[in-house]
Protein backbone atom coordinates (compact mmCIF):
# COMPACT_ATOMS: atom_id res chain seq x y z
CA UNK A 1 0.00 0.00 0.00
CA UNK A 2 1.04 3.69 -1.20
CA UNK A 3 1.63 5.75 1.72
CA UNK A 4 -0.13 9.18 1.65
CA UNK A 5 2.22 11.85 0.69
CA UNK A 6 2.28 13.97 3.83
CA UNK A 7 2.37 17.52 3.89
CA UNK A 8 5.60 19.23 5.60
CA UNK A 9 5.79 21.22 8.62
CA UNK A 10 7.05 24.45 6.14
CA UNK A 11 3.67 23.72 3.89
CA UNK A 12 1.53 23.64 7.10
CA UNK A 13 2.35 26.88 8.74
CA UNK A 14 3.23 28.30 5.16
CA UNK A 15 -0.71 27.59 4.82
CA UNK A 16 -1.74 29.16 8.09
CA UNK A 17 -0.04 32.11 7.11
CA UNK A 18 -2.21 32.56 3.97
CA UNK A 19 -4.95 31.63 5.94
CA UNK A 20 -4.69 33.89 8.39
CA UNK A 21 -4.33 36.81 5.62
CA UNK A 22 -8.02 35.81 4.90
CA UNK A 23 -8.75 38.66 8.13
CA UNK A 24 -6.51 41.04 6.89
CA UNK A 25 -8.57 44.38 6.36
CA UNK A 26 -6.43 46.09 4.21
CA UNK A 27 -7.04 47.06 1.06
CA UNK A 28 -4.20 46.39 -0.93
CA UNK A 29 -2.61 43.23 0.08
CA UNK A 30 -3.49 40.41 2.81
CA UNK A 31 -0.53 39.58 4.83
CA UNK A 32 -0.33 36.38 7.09
CA UNK A 33 2.36 35.20 9.84
CA UNK A 34 2.91 32.69 12.09
CA UNK A 35 6.04 32.26 14.64
CA UNK A 36 6.50 28.46 15.72
CA UNK A 37 9.18 26.58 17.68
CA UNK A 38 11.91 25.47 15.41
CA UNK A 39 10.51 21.28 15.96
CA UNK A 40 7.23 22.85 14.41
CA UNK A 41 5.63 21.31 17.79
CA UNK A 42 4.64 25.05 19.16
CA UNK A 43 2.71 27.82 17.50
CA UNK A 44 3.97 31.09 19.22
CA UNK A 45 2.48 33.67 17.96
CA UNK A 46 0.37 34.71 15.03
CA UNK A 47 -0.04 37.82 13.36
CA UNK A 48 -2.22 39.66 9.78
CA UNK A 49 -1.85 42.70 8.96
CA UNK A 50 -4.36 45.60 9.09
CA UNK A 51 -5.47 48.40 11.57
CA UNK A 52 -5.32 49.01 15.13
CA UNK A 53 -7.19 47.20 17.59
CA UNK A 54 -10.53 49.07 18.03
CA UNK A 55 -9.37 51.52 15.27
CA UNK A 56 -12.11 50.97 12.33
CA UNK A 57 -11.51 47.72 9.94
CA UNK A 58 -9.62 49.54 7.68
CA UNK A 59 -7.00 52.00 5.53
CA UNK A 60 -6.49 55.23 6.99
CA UNK A 61 -5.01 56.09 3.24
CA UNK A 62 -4.65 53.87 -0.10
CA UNK A 63 -0.85 54.94 -0.54
CA UNK A 64 1.65 51.65 -0.98
CA UNK A 65 3.08 51.68 1.96
CA UNK A 66 1.98 54.09 4.25
CA UNK A 67 -1.77 53.01 4.13
CA UNK A 68 -1.99 52.92 8.25
CA UNK A 69 -1.66 49.47 8.65
CA UNK A 70 0.01 47.40 11.03
CA UNK A 71 1.88 44.59 9.48
CA UNK A 72 1.75 41.05 9.75
CA UNK A 73 4.87 40.07 11.59
CA UNK A 74 4.37 43.09 13.65
CA UNK A 75 1.42 42.10 15.13
CA UNK A 76 2.92 38.71 15.39
CA UNK A 77 5.91 40.25 16.95
CA UNK A 78 3.85 41.93 19.59
CA UNK A 79 1.95 38.54 20.64
CA UNK A 80 5.27 35.97 21.04
CA UNK A 81 5.41 36.51 24.58
CA UNK A 82 8.37 33.58 24.09
CA UNK A 83 11.70 34.86 25.61
CA UNK A 84 14.38 36.15 23.24
CA UNK A 85 16.41 33.36 23.84
CA UNK A 86 13.48 30.49 22.66
CA UNK A 87 14.43 29.56 18.87
CA UNK A 88 11.61 30.24 16.37
CA UNK A 89 10.57 29.78 12.87
CA UNK A 90 8.88 32.61 11.07
CA UNK A 91 6.51 31.54 8.10
CA UNK A 92 5.11 34.57 5.94
CA UNK A 93 3.08 35.15 3.22
CA UNK A 94 5.36 37.51 1.59
CA UNK A 95 8.71 38.61 1.84
CA UNK A 96 8.79 41.06 4.64
CA UNK A 97 9.32 44.41 4.50
CA UNK A 98 12.89 45.86 5.67
CA UNK A 99 10.94 47.20 8.50
CA UNK A 100 9.59 43.86 9.50
CA UNK A 101 12.94 42.26 8.62
CA UNK A 102 14.46 44.69 12.00
CA UNK A 103 11.42 43.71 13.95
CA UNK A 104 11.91 40.17 13.45
CA UNK A 105 15.71 40.24 14.35
CA UNK A 106 14.78 41.76 17.83
CA UNK A 107 12.37 39.39 18.93
CA UNK A 108 15.47 37.51 18.89
CA UNK A 109 15.73 33.87 18.67
CA UNK A 110 14.47 33.87 15.17
CA UNK A 111 16.70 31.22 13.17
CA UNK A 112 14.72 30.88 9.76
CA UNK A 113 12.56 33.05 7.87
CA UNK A 114 9.92 31.08 5.47
CA UNK A 115 7.86 32.99 2.59
CA UNK A 116 5.61 32.19 -0.43
CA UNK A 117 5.54 35.86 -2.79
CA UNK A 118 8.04 38.06 -3.42
CA UNK A 119 7.19 41.89 -1.86
CA UNK A 120 8.25 45.05 -3.99
CA UNK A 121 11.05 45.74 -2.36
CA UNK A 122 14.05 42.59 -1.55
CA UNK A 123 16.00 44.78 1.05
CA UNK A 124 15.05 42.35 4.01
CA UNK A 125 17.08 39.38 2.41
CA UNK A 126 20.39 41.20 2.85
CA UNK A 127 19.31 43.02 6.41
CA UNK A 128 18.35 38.78 7.70
CA UNK A 129 20.96 37.88 6.31
CA UNK A 130 23.51 39.88 7.70
CA UNK A 131 22.81 38.67 10.75
CA UNK A 132 22.69 35.35 10.12
CA UNK A 133 18.89 34.85 9.24
CA UNK A 134 18.41 33.01 6.26
CA UNK A 135 15.00 33.69 4.12
CA UNK A 136 13.97 30.82 2.25
CA UNK A 137 11.77 31.52 -1.00
CA UNK A 138 8.52 28.47 -0.23
CA UNK A 139 6.49 29.04 -3.24
CA UNK A 140 2.81 28.29 -2.14
CA UNK A 141 0.66 25.33 -2.90
CA UNK A 142 -2.52 25.72 -1.89
CA UNK A 143 -3.39 21.78 -0.18
CA UNK A 144 -6.80 20.89 -2.07
CA UNK A 145 -6.42 17.44 -0.70
CA UNK A 146 -9.68 16.16 0.60
CA UNK A 147 -9.53 15.61 4.32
Amino acid sequence: MKEPQRPSFEQIYLDLAFTLAKRSTCHRLQVGTVITSTDFRKVLAIGYNGNATGLHNGCDRDEAGNCGCLHSEENAVINCDAPRFTEKMVFVTHLPCAQCAKRLINLGGVKKVYYGLDYRLKDSIEILSSVGIPCVSTPFKQNTQAV
